[in-house]
């Protein structure tokens, strides 16, 4: 009987939700830190509902589209993040999305990362926020390894939902340190005020637990202060990866924005085939594969290189 391997000893828990630009500008920094860290971390995603079913409808959706298409510029211009040049509405419900990237996870780490990635990009590079399970499910169309029917099944599924519902409840339980952070980051990461008088972790925030102890750190951060938090709690956890050339990390990520190219790889840019896609702050760079099926793209045919 083979021997099973032992659990991890370190989980990593990431607040996030699908639809927040601070949580796509950090973008960069988790996956650099995702390469550094070893085996033996669990990465657990929490989907935090940024935009909840019981919020109030704006009086004035037009004005309500472009005061928050203002706040998405300025959050790119701080992250240096894309941000579509033109965003169709504030989106109404972060469930359609928080039940596909969950539903996702039963496929495995590396579907759920790319359907997560793809429904990010649904509003900050196409503009169009996947908020209903329609367009959630055709933001993910193309993923490679992903089993459309099954996952359209398991976002419906009441399995998928109590987990979402947990992932919910679990984020509105905000541990004491981050009620009250500030901080030179331009989103430091205190938790936000909700609608019940409780509070809810600021997105994005990290919670790194380990036998040792555990470390917080909410907001908008440089990869250097994750990596001192981990390596206070866990010395000798991160290792270093050498960068990937850019063919190599187009080829493995399958989207890169300009600051995740300049921190994930190094060498003369672009690859040969990358699929140049313009937004409203910068592009984003498809490898040929992922432009093919990319809804960005329309089947890949736009400003290939």
């Amino acid at each position: 009987m083979t021997a099973q391997p032992p659990p991890p000893e370190v989980e990593v828990v990431e607040y996030t939700d699908p639809l927040c630009p601070w949580a796509w500008g950090s973008e960069p920094v988790f996956r650099a830190l995702r390469a550094a860290l070893t085996v033996r971390v669990r990465w657990r995603r929490v989907h935090c509902v940024l935009f909840d079913l019981d919020d109030d409808p704006p009086p004035d959706p037009a004005a309500e589209t472009a005061w928050y298409a203002r706040y998405v510029e300025e959050v790119s211009a701080h992250t240096g993040a894309p941000r579509a040049a033109r965003l169709s509405r504030v989106a109404v419900s972060s469930w359609p999305a928080s039940l596909t990237a969950k539903a996702a996870e039963l496929q495995g780490g590396d579907v759920a990362d790319a359907v997560l990635r793809r429904l990010r990009e649904s509003v900050f590079v196409l503009g169009e926020p996947a908020d209903t399970p329609a367009l959630a499910l055709s933001a993910v169309r193309g993923v490679p390894g992903l089993d459309p029917a099954r996952l359209s099944a398991d976002a419906a599924s009441s399995g998928v939902l109590e987990r979402v519902r947990a992932d919910r409840a679990e984020a509105r339980r905000p541990l004491r340190e981050v009620l009250a952070v500030r901080g030179p980051s331009p989103h430091p990461g205190a938790a936000k005020e909700t609608g019940d008088g409780g509070h809810r972790y600021a997105l994005p925030t990290l919670l790194v637990r380990a036998p040792a102890g555990y470390r917080v750190i909410p907001g908008w951060r440089r990869y250097e202060e994750y990596a001192s938090a981990v390596e206070e709690l866990c010395p000798g956890l991160l290792r270093t990866p050498a960068p990937l050339s850019p063919a190599w990390a187009l080829r493995h990520y399958r989207s890169l924005t300009d600051p995740e190219r300049g921190l994930l790889s190094q060498g003369p840019w672009p690859p040969a085939g990358a699929v140049r896609v313009d937004t409203g702050h910068g592009p984003l760079w498809l490898d040929p594969g992922e432009a093919a099926v990319h809804p960005a793209t329309g089947g890949g045919a736009r400003g290939t290189l």
